[in-house]
């Protein structure tokens, strides 16, 4: 993350003869000396910041943030940039290795990359790291000290268990370059045989990098605004064993994309929905609003427990199945359902949630902004022949405030919101309800301390959180909080 550079400190104008006077005095901001390229600076590393950079600093009080490094790493650093009192690095040669550093890493080029900024660490120290990430969020707020924080939960594989990558094509048509962009650039890193992502996903990268060169298909160039090729999406159903493709293209060219679908699925049958995505925005949006399929099939079928789910090329999905079934089956354990609660679920997404308590509550109701995700959750519900379930497209302020003029009663309610977290007016129009109990899924620590502060203020106090980790060899870490109302 680049962070503002200071700016530079100037004489205050002075008239000929006068001194200022002491308000107008101007204390010099802290003089760091200047930093190049060509520095090597020797760095002994101290700790790891949130975004998973190795830190150090200098005797200047100069902060280095390193990428691939760890704390008890001693290293020369090569310099990529510096803004104001930060230098961003990358390890040009290690000295002497950290005890928390992995013998036999899945990746050796994560510190390139950097897409798995702790993939280098044991795995054990990645739990422990974790964990504390949480703890010092809470910390911070002396009204969460009795919260319990319990340790990490981990999915099946900590390896190959990304069933979902939305990737970049870059280059051209003779040496195409498909994976995400470097840290602080807009340049490509080239994924081959990603460790985090599932095999399939791997499988299919390589064969539609191989479609690319056969075919000539025009990669889409964002500076001359030329090109059709833009990105790449890979869902993979675990449960199926199956794979959908998009190609997200500038514009609609149904010649080159049909080639290039028919050349990935002769080498990868398991690819069994493809579809072309039409995107001619300039912005940072993946995907556009329009979807031109080239199979007959149109969607996936996942499974998670015993709720199976179609998934869209649009659709919202968990890219961890194992991680996200950890976090239902707490979420249903905490909600204490014995068949006659009516549950609320905020930001209920396409009804994962929902659909995995339905058997154990009387009522649920899903609420959701995303008008798409809650036409794909209402489809769910079908599809599992779940009828107590009903989902509502709109703000959640709003909602909820409808609810209480309704007088709606409502004994469990669980949130799930975007990493922001929720806006206060909506924790306290939902403890207006009055639910027994609320459970908060969370995947920002910060977010969640804050959020958690808020409802005990209202008469809700956190007993405990269970962090799981559904993004192992990542800064990332989900959490589930329970809270009881006092």
């Amino acid at each position: 993350m680049k962070k503002q550079g200071k700016p530079e400190y100037k004489q205050p104008h002075v008239a000929r003869g006068a001194q200022p006077k002491s308000a107008d005095k101007v204390v010099p901001e802290k003089q760091f000396v200047q930093l190049t390229r060509k520095n090597v600076p020797e760095l002994r590393i101290t700790s790891l910041d949130e975004d998973g950079y190795g830190t150090a600093r200098n005797e200047d009080g100069m902060t280095f943030r390193v990428a691939g490094a760890l704390p008890g790493d001693a290293l020369l650093a090569g310099i990529d940039h510096v803004a104001g009192g930060t230098a961003f690095c990358h390890v040009k040669k290690l000295l002497n290795s950290s005890l928390l550093r992995s013998k036999n890493p899945p990746c050796d080029e994560s510190a390139d990359c950097f897409g798995c900024p702790l993939i280098a660490m044991k795995y054990t120290e990645q739990k422990n790291w974790k964990r504390g990430m949480i703890l010092a969020e809470l910390a911070k707020y002396p009204g969460l000290a009795d919260a319990v924080v319990h340790p990490l939960l981990s999915p099946e594989n900590l390896i190959h268990y990304r069933t979902t990558a939305k990737l970049t094509v870059a280059g051209k048509h003779s040496e195409p370059f498909i994976g995400i962009y470097r840290r602080a650039s807009h340049d490509v890193y080239d994924l081959d045989n990603c460790p985090i992502h599932h095999p399939l996903i791997n499988k299919v990268v390589e064969a539609v990098r191989k479609g690319i060169k056969k075919g000539k298909v025009p990669v889409y160039n964002p500076q001359s605004k030329m090109g059709l090729l833009r990105y790449l999406v890979v869902r993979v159903s675990t449960s199926e064993k199956k794979a959908m493709v998009v190609f997200v293209t500038a514009q609609r060219s149904y010649n080159e994309i049909h080639h290039l679908s028919r050349f990935v699925q002769d080498l990868v049958p398991e690819v069994e929905v493809i579809s072309q995505n039409v995107n001619a925005s300039e912005g940072n949006v993946i995907m556009g609003q329009k979807d031109f399929f080239l199979t007959k099939k149109l969607q996936l079928t996942e499974r998670i427990g015993d709720v199976s789910f179609r998934i869209s090329p649009r659709s919202f999905f968990q890219v961890n199945n194992s991680g996200a079934h950890l976090i239902y089956r707490k979420v249903h354990e905490w909600s204490g359902l014995t068949g006659s609660e009516t549950v609320l679920d905020l930001y209920c997404g396409i009804g994962g949630i929902s659909l995995f308590l339905a058997k154990s509550a009387k009522e649920i109701i899903g609420v959701e902004v995303v008008e798409e995700a809650v036409a794909d959750a209402t489809m769910n519900a079908r599809i599992n022949s779940i009828r107590n379930c009903c989902f509502e497209a709109g703000d959640v302020a709003d909602l909820l405030d409808e609810m209480a003029e309704e007088k709606q009663h409502v004994d469990v309610a669980v949130l799930n919101p975007p990493r922001k977290g929720c806006d206060q007016k909506v924790l306290e129009r939902l403890t207006a309800l009055g639910p027994r109990s609320i459970i908060y899924v969370s995947c920002s620590p910060q977010s969640l301390a804050r959020d958690l502060e808020i409802l005990r203020k209202q008469g809700y106090y956190c007993r405990e959180i269970q962090p799981v980790d559904m993004f192992p060899q990542t800064v990332h870490v989900e959490s589930v909080a329970r809270l009881e109302k006092v």
